[in-house]
């Protein structure tokens, strides 16, 4: 049998059943549309996640004081550690291929000026912080190159706060209030929005030695470090930790480098994004259960014509690939109804929601469409075998 035969009659047996049909395809197009839709959010999640990161540069590193086994920085809680120090911050400037090093005092504070007061995080680090966060002044300047030891008492706002001190006003040169300590307005980030749920703009900044005496820290939470890029952040991570062993006499921190962290998340947004499309591709195999019983249906509705084909001379593996080409067919439309539906919702619900992230990589759409077709091909074996081995005789003896 020519394949333009086969092809018209798999066409006329769906045709003939045209409701049947239509609603065992649909049990595939609503599996393939659930993984299309599930996975296009994962995807655009995992994209805005990664992007949330990465608008702080890829060549950050992280020096937290205390040693931790997996790795993150401490939580924060009392701790006998050794606490990192403003000589460690400035040690490291020194190391090959680091741009720009500062560190980091955090605390939250009363921050009182133009008869207003608001609550605020407070971030004590040097001159070299928009060259490590990508950081950009709106107005003014950002914190000078002072000697750290001996900063002068000036204060950069981000807009947020700005805005709720001084409204529309010119804050430089105001003096404000911090705590118990007085600061001059020298400067006012650009506004950088939110981070993971974080405001960047509701932060002020001020000298990191300055911050110490603020909240009565002896030591910094943090050391922040940009490297050059495409240097391998493993390696200056290494000089970083030979650095600070020989001035600790040990290893009683933890170095976190982005390029490692984001690996880590990447990782694990992944696992998520395949779970969820799992999660959907249960749908699949309920529309697989619907092609083989639908097919077996077919095979008693047509002993008839299996008989009268098989006595003509029609060789069983032609039967087989009748009933095969079927199920296939089947699959093939509904996975392109299901890539339809999927893409249509996806994109529905991004115009619904703009701040939801949605996207359906190409690498997803041949996936589904060819999961879509071996369904149809598992789902119509047993079936199709069932119509070859059929006896001629006794198929033509049902008519």
């Amino acid at each position: 049998m020519r394949f333009a035969d086969s092809l018209q009659l798999a066409t006329r047996a769906i045709a003939a059943q045209r409701l049947r049909s239509f609603l065992t395809l649909l049990g595939i197009a609503v599996g393939i549309a659930a993984v299309i839709l599930l996975t296009s959010i994962g995807e655009g999640i995992h994209r805005f996640v990664l992007g949330e990161f990465t608008q702080f540069g890829t060549n950050v590193i992280a020096v937290a004081p205390g040693k931790t086994k997996t790795g993150g920085s401490t939580s924060g809680l009392p701790s006998s550690a050794r606490p990192l120090s403003l000589e460690d911050a400035r040690s490291l400037e020194r190391l090959p291929h680091v741009i720009a090093v500062t560190p980091n005092v955090r605390g939250n504070a009363e921050v009182e000026g133009n008869g207003r007061t608001r609550r605020t995080l407070v971030y004590g680090v040097n001159a070299k912080l928009p060259v490590i966060f990508r950081s950009t002044i709106q107005s003014g300047q950002f914190l000078p190159a002072d000697d750290e030891s001996s900063a002068r008492a000036f204060v950069v706002l981000g807009a947020k706060v700005k805005n709720e001190l001084f409204g529309s006003d010119n804050p430089l040169g105001q003096r404000l209030r911090i705590g118990g300590l007085h600061f001059r307005v020298i400067g006012v980030m650009a506004p950088k929005g939110q981070f993971l749920g974080i405001d960047l703009d509701d932060t002020v900044f001020i000298p990191a030695v300055r911050a110490q005496e603020l909240f009565n820290r002896e030591g910094v939470d943090e050391i922040n470090i940009a490297a050059e890029e495409g240097v391998p952040s493993a390696s200056i991570a290494a000089a970083i930790k030979e650095r600070l062993i020989a001035r600790h006499g040990r290893e009683d921190f933890t170095i976190v480098t982005q390029e490692e962290m984001l690996k880590t998340l990447s990782n694990i947004l992944n696992v998520l994004t395949m779970a969820v499309g799992a999660l959907g591709g249960i749908s699949l195999l309920v529309g697989g259960v619907g092609i083989v019983t639908i097919m077996t249906i077919a095979v008693s509705e047509r002993t008839g014509e299996i008989g009268l084909l098989v006595a003509l001379g029609a060789p069983r593996r032609t039967i087989l690939a009748l009933f095969l080409g079927e199920a296939v067919a089947l699959s093939t439309l509904g996975g392109f109804l299901g890539l339809l539906l999927g893409f249509g919702l996806a994109q529905l619900i991004h115009l619904a929601v703009p701040a939801l992230p949605v996207h359906t990589p190409l690498s997803f759409v041949l996936l589904a469409e060819l999961v879509a077709v071996s369904i149809g091909l598992a789902a119509g074996v047993l079936p199709a075998r069932r119509a070859a081995k059929l006896d001629p005789v006794e198929a033509l003896r049902t008519e």
